[in-house]
Parts: C-alpha cells; structure tokens; sequence
C-alpha cells in the first residue's frame, strides 16, 4: 500500500501522525519528492523482512519507531528509535523487522 502527500514548497508534518501498519507486510507513503530527493515513510509489520538489494541512488535511513535488524554491506546494525544509517549508492542492503517499524527513507540524485 502506498500513499502521497501532496507536493508542496514548504510545509510541515508530524511523521509519527502518518504512521500505519499494515497486519503482514509493508505500506509505504511517499513524503515529499522533488528534482533531486525522495523522501518515503515506511511501515513494516513484526516479523516482516525485506531480501537484499542495491540501489542505484545514496541513501539515508532515520528510524522513528520499533525495532528490528539492518544488514549493510554484510554488517547488521540494530535498528531503534534515534538510529540514523548513511548508505552510498549500490550498497548490498537487507532487513528484518523484530517489532513493528517505521523509518524514514531518503534517496537522492548522485552527481
């Protein structure tokens, strides 16, 4: 399931309000997306995994709520409120989710 907030210049949310998870699975809602970035909220269901992969774009990644395990590059970083991951394009990334999670994603063009 997917969801956008329409776009706007400049505007202000509270991401945990556009928070929802689904009972299996992922919902994704694109934030804001322009030129250069996109900025996506994502909700993963306890026990929810996603498979490796790469990106073609750099990537940040700012969880706001539950728990779960990010696997970069062959190293797992734990994932809870606070933790902020930088990520370079075509980085080998995965991840599981120990408890509901919702995160911040955000890609941007590379120069």
């Amino acid at each position: 399931m997917t969801g956008q907030i329409p776009s706007q210049s400049s505007f202000s949310l509270q991401l945990r309000d556009r928070i929802e998870y689904p009972e299996g699975g992922v919902v994704s809602k694109v934030i804001h997306k322009d030129d250069q970035c996109d900025h996506t909220l994502f909700c993963l269901a306890a026990d929810t995994s996603i498979s490796e992969h790469t990106s073609p774009r750099n990537a940040t990644i700012n969880v706001i709520e539950g728990k779960g395990v990010f696997t970069l590059e062959g190293k797992e970083i734990q994932l809870e409120p606070g933790v902020f991951i930088s990520m370079e394009a075509n980085a080998p990334h995965a991840l599981k989710a120990e408890q509901n999670l919702a995160f911040l994603l955000t890609l941007w063009k590379n120069d």
